[in-house]
């Protein structure tokens, strides 16, 4: 079993990450610690805890940064996921509140209840991950691996021609943490723009799971209509799902070696590149999937929800 922390700032696809997690026999989800992104980081925080009582999960919930380590803020994707982060659905309130300790507080101390066990899948900006570099220089070695949902090395951009959102709404977090020496698998753009969801997909796992699958199908909805605006007519891509299905079936995934830097000034900032020249640790990148058996996973675990 994996013992599983998402770094998260929910939005629809990382609420479908949440929810097959939940759903997963494999995965012993540890917690939840958010992150500016697709929303505020308070709205990321309120959509954790409300994600984690949706799905019926003891599990805590750590409010991280609200803003990227040097860059000035962004405004949220709204036009993706929605004013609330799913998509026309009202979140509503919790009744659970966030732990006390901060995301990376809470990543720390984890990392040391739990060493060379606990895998850390950061879905949204890296900001938080490398707090916790700075808190805790043993935070690094103490986690068994980094998957990563970022980033690409031949696919190019999606938010820029360059750079995939999560690196460009905080690239001297994701700069510190690609040159930190951790163990890091990326699951980028390379991988995740092959694995797609259409809406008969979610139609499916509403069917079969009409509580949660239902509340995935109404929030895709807004989400596949984004995807349409920008020419992609075939469904969404499995973006932050692929990279927890990544932590738990790597075999799924083919991975290259690369030394990766990433641009953190320029038009081309946010860009994820292989330096050899670079002198740490290589990352585990994801260049090929078996995008139809991730597909069946997905679908399998949402549909097991109810």
């Amino acid at each position: 079993m994996v013992k599983l922390i998402i770094d998260t700032d929910p939005g629809i696809d990382d609420a479908m990450a949440i929810f097959w997690a939940a759903a997963s026999p494999k995965i012993d989800l540890v917690g939840l610690t958010t992150v500016f992104g697709n929303v505020t980081a308070q709205t990321a925080t309120r959509n954790a805890l409300r994600l984690v009582e949706w799905a019926g999960l003891d599990c805590p919930v750590a409010h991280g940064a609200d803003v990227p380590q040097i860059m000035p803020p962004f405004k949220p994707s709204a036009h993706v996921h929605g004013r609330e982060g799913f998509g026309d659905i009202p979140a509503g309130e919790p009744t659970g509140r966030a732990l006390d300790e901060s995301a990376a507080e809470f990543l720390v101390r984890m990392a040391a209840e739990h060493v060379g066990e606990l895998v850390v899948c950061p879905i949204g900006p890296l900001t938080n991950i490398a707090a916790a570099m700075r808190l805790d220089p043993d935070f690094v070695g103490n986690v068994k691996e980094f998957v990563i949902m970022g980033g690409s090395l031949d696919a190019g951009g999606n938010i820029t021609p360059d750079a995939e959102a999560n690196i460009y709404h905080d690239p001297h977090a994701a700069a510190d943490v690609f040159a930190s020496g951790a163990r890091i698998k990326m699951v980028g753009l390379d991988v995740t723009h092959q694995t797609l969801c259409t809406a008969s997909d979610f139609s499916v796992m509403a069917h079969a799971a009409p509580r949660l699958g239902g509340l995935l199908q109404q929030m895709s909805t807004f989400y596949l209509d984004f995807y349409e605006t920008v020419g992609k007519f075939n469904g969404c891509s499995l973006h932050d799902p692929a990279a927890v299905i990544a932590c738990v079936y790597p075999e799924l995934f083919k991975t290259q070696g690369a030394v990766l830097r990433v641009s953190v000034e320029g038009v081309d900032v946010g860009r994820t590149y292989a330096d050899a020249s670079a002198g740490w640790a290589e990352t585990q990148v994801c260049v090929g999937v078996d995008a139809p058996a991730v597909l069946r996973l997905f679908k399998s675990g949402i549909s097991s929800l109810d």
